[in-house]
C-alpha cells in the first residue's frame, strides 16, 4: 500500500532536555525542539516524544547478489532480498541514492510493510538474506531491528550496508540481530568528513572496532576520489589502521569513483590510483583486498592468503567458481574469514 507514513512507533534512544528532545542515535545527538526533525530528515519531536517516521516504510525492494552490497566473504554466490527507505544522517556531495538519501518521507512513493513482509519477500526471492541498504540503515532502526528479529527467527541472515556513523549504545543493540555488515570507510581525515560528508570519521572507526568485537562480519568500502582522500599516506594509513585495529583478514574493498550528484568537478578514479591502493594494503599485512567499479584482471576473486590457491573467481558480481569446504579453503584448510 502506498502511504506517506505518520510515525505512531515511539523511537529508541532518546532522552527529554527541557522542552526539546536529544536523539542519541547517531554522533550528531541533535537536539530537535518541537514540531521539528533531526539531521536525518525522518526522526520527529512531538510533544516530548521522539518519532521515526519510516517505520515500516520502504522506497526499494530489490533480490541483490549479495556480492553488490558489497560482500565478498558472507553467503557468496547467494541473493539477498534488499530493502531500503529515505534520509540519511550524513550529506555525503558524491551520494550515488541522493533521489532516496535526500528525500522527506511523503516526497517520494513509499510502501509499508511489516516486519513478517521481510521474511515473505525474502522466501518468494529464494534469499538466504536481508539486507537493508541504499539508504542509511541506521537512522530506520526500529523497523531493522524488529524486522531483522523476524528475519533471524526464519533461519536468514540480516545484513547493514551503512555509513557507520552510530553511537555505542544503539549499535551494540545490533550484536546479535545483525550478522554482517558493510561499513564504509570514506577517507581517513576527519577534514574529508566535515567538509564532503556533514560528518566526523572517529565515531566511524570507533564503530567498526566495536562491530567487530560484537563477532557481527564486517567488511570495509574506501571510495577513492581523486584530489580528496586518494593520498598514498591516507591510504596507507587507511590500511594499517584496518591491520592494526581489526583483523588482517577483515576484507577491504577499494572502489572508483564516478562523478556524481555535487561532486561532478572531480575525475574518474584512474586504475593505477586503485591498483596503488592494493598495493599499499597488501604491504599493510591485509589478507583480502579488493577493487570494485572497475575490472582489473582478479583484483575480484579471493585467493587463498597461505597457499595462494583461487578459492572464488567472480564476474562482476557473480560467482564463477569455488572452492571452499565449510569456508575454509579446500586445498590447504586455511580459515578465509568466510561465512557459508
Amino acid at each position: 500500500m502506498s502511504t506517506s507514513g505518520s510515525g505512531s512507533i515511539e523511537a529508541r534512544f532518546y532522552s527529554v532536555e527541557g522542552g526539546k528532545v536529544r536523539c542519541d542515535l547517531c554522533p550528531h545527538s541533535c537536539l530537535i525542539p518541537e514540531g521539528k526533525r533531526g539531521i536525518c530528515g525522518v526522526r520527529e519531536h512531538r510533544k516530548g516524544k521522539l518519532y521515526p517516521l519510516t517505520y515500516g516504510l520502504v522506497s526499494s525492494i530489490h533480490p541483490d547478489p549479495i556480492e553488490k552490497k558489497p560482500l565478498f566473504h558472507f553467503l557468496p554466490g547467494s541473493t539477498s532480498i534488499s530493502f531500503g527507505s529515505v534520509g540519511c544522517n550524513l550529506s555525503c556531495k558524491h551520494c550515488q541514492n541522493y533521489e532516496i538519501s535526500t528525500a522527506a518521507p511523503g516526497r517520494v512513493g513509499m510502501t509499508r510493510i511489516e516486519p513478517g513482509d521481510v521474511v515473505e519477500y525474502a522466501r518468494s526471492s529464494g534469499s538466504k538474506s536481508v539486507s537493508w541498504t541504499y539508504n542509511e540503515p541506521i537512522i530506520w532502526h526500529e523497523f531493522t531491528t524488529a524486522a531483522s528479529k523476524a528475519a533471524h527467527d526464519a533461519g536468514l541472515k540480516t545484513v547493514y550496508v551503512t555509513n557507520g556513523f552510530i553511537q555505542e549504545a544503539p549499535l551494540r543493540e545490533l550484536g546479535g540481530l545483525i550478522d554482517a555488515m558493510n561499513i564504509d570507510v570514506k577517507a581517513f581525515r576527519e577534514t574529508f568528513y566535515k567538509r564532503v560528508c556533514g560528518g566526523r570519521l572517529a565515531p566511524v572507526l570507533k564503530a567498526c572496532e566495536v562491530a567487530h568485537g560484537l563477532g557481527i562480519h564486517i567488511e570495509l568500502t574506501y571510495l577513492i576520489i581523486p584530489g580528496h582522500n586518494d593520498s598514498e599516506d591516507e591510504l596507507r594509513e587507511f590500511s594499517k589502521w584496518v591491520s592494526d585495529s581489526l583483523s588482517k583478514d577483515v576484507p577491504v574493498h577499494f572502489s572508483a569513483f564516478h562523478p556524481d550528484y555535487k561532486l561532478t568537478s572531480a575525475p574518474r578514479t584512474p586504475t593505477g590510483t586503485l591498483i596503488k591502493a592494493y598495493e599499499l594494503a597488501k604491504v599493510a599485512g591485509l589478507d583480502f583486498v579488493y577493487l570494485g567499479n572497475v575490472p582489473v584482471g582478479d583484483k575480484d576473486d579471493t585467493f587463498c592468503p597461505r597457499c595462494g590457491s583461487p578459492v572464488i573467481r567472480r564476474e562482476g558480481f557473480f560467482v564463477t567458481h569455488a572452492d571452499l569446504k565449510d569456508g575454509v579453503c579446500a586445498k590447504c584448510g586455511a580459515d578465509l574469514n568466510i561465512v557459508v
